[in-house]
């Protein structure tokens, strides 16, 4: 078989795959990720910040790890990537995860949710600063509508001075991981991807079990209500290694394109799960900042139409 033929098998195996049961899948990331927001909410009210990211990362890596070696993919990373891909993880994983848990802590859950996913806006504007891509249509109506999106959100909290440092966090763990997502791809780890994400998740836990020793201390065990229990595990297990699993199985079989409708559909079943599970009431301001900044991240990772050849 010549290496033309290969490739169209691989291309024609690729797109016939994207059927209905993967785009199930797809709806499923959206699902296990958006209800993370609840998820960690609740596991916050008895857990410290700190511990409940180092247990989450940690685990979740490890639960990786153990399915890479299962499927036999190699964990070893170049040497001399190690620092890139520490940075990386420190960006993507450690800060916006923990940036997060803090978001959680001192805003409205929803809207921590809406106000962290322009996070795919922030990454087209680093990857205009670092990499010198342009800024084409669409990218500047994502950029348009984010913007509009926030400002929805914000100024009716800034007028009635309700403003939440929360959403500055939730801000701030959007941009940190657009930071990380740029870094990665202008130095790039030589590695499959979920070997990469296993050794991020574990760099992350590492990063923060030092906040945990500095601020909270090691860990008193104590007993948790039950769905304090339910919440951990399913941040754990769920949002965490199998969510992430799923994620690259995924990424194997469907065009990114349509694999990416499963993080639009993030801050939706985000807000979803706050309002079943935690009891939040959004507003029409929180409605509106909604869609303009799921518009505005669609406007950037769904691609656009081929034109014919």
């Amino acid at each position: 078989m010549t290496d033309r033929q290969r490739a169209g098998r691989e291309t024609g195996d690729r797109s016939s795959t994207g059927g209905a049961g993967h785009i199930a899948l797809v709806l499923l990331l959206g699902v296990l990720w958006g209800f993370n927001w609840p998820a960690v909410k609740i596991s916050l009210g008895e857990i410290a910040p700190w511990t409940l990211r180092t247990i989450g990362m940690l685990f979740g890596g490890l639960m990786l790890a153990g399915i890479a070696l299962v499927r036999g993919r190699k964990l070893t990373i170049p040497r001399e990537h190690w620092l890139r891909l520490a940075v990386g993880g420190i960006l993507s994983i450690a800060a916006f995860n923990i940036l997060l848990a803090f978001a959680q802590l001192s805003a409205v859950t929803s809207r921590a949710a809406i106000v962290t996913y322009t996070m795919p806006i922030w990454a087209t504007v680093f990857a205009r600063i670092v990499l010198g891509e342009k800024f084409d249509r669409r990218r500047i109506l994502g950029l348009a509508l984010a913007v509009a999106g926030l400002a929805a959100l914000g100024l009716p909290l800034l007028e009635t001075g309700r403003l939440q440092i929360g959403l500055l966090y939730a801000l701030g763990g959007g941009i940190s991981w657009a930071a990380g997502t740029v870094v990665t791809k202008r130095y790039p780890v030589a590695a499959p991807p979920l070997t990469i994400a296993t050794w991020q998740l574990l760099i992350g836990a590492g990063s923060a079990a030092i906040g945990m020793l500095t601020f909270e201390g090691l860990p008193i065990p104590k007993p948790l209500a039950p769905e304090t229990w339910a919440a951990l595990l399913y941040h754990i297990l769920l949002a965490q290694g199998l969510a992430y699993f799923l994620w690259f199985e995924v990424l194997a079989r469907i065009p990114v394109g349509i694999a990416s409708i499963g993080t639009l559909l993030v801050p939706p079943f985000g807000v979803l799960g706050a309002v079943i599970f935690v009891g939040d009431r959004p507003t029409t301001a929180d409605g509106i900042g909604l869609i303009l900044v799921v518009a505005a991240a669609a406007a950037v990772l769904l691609p656009s139409r081929a034109k014919p050849v």
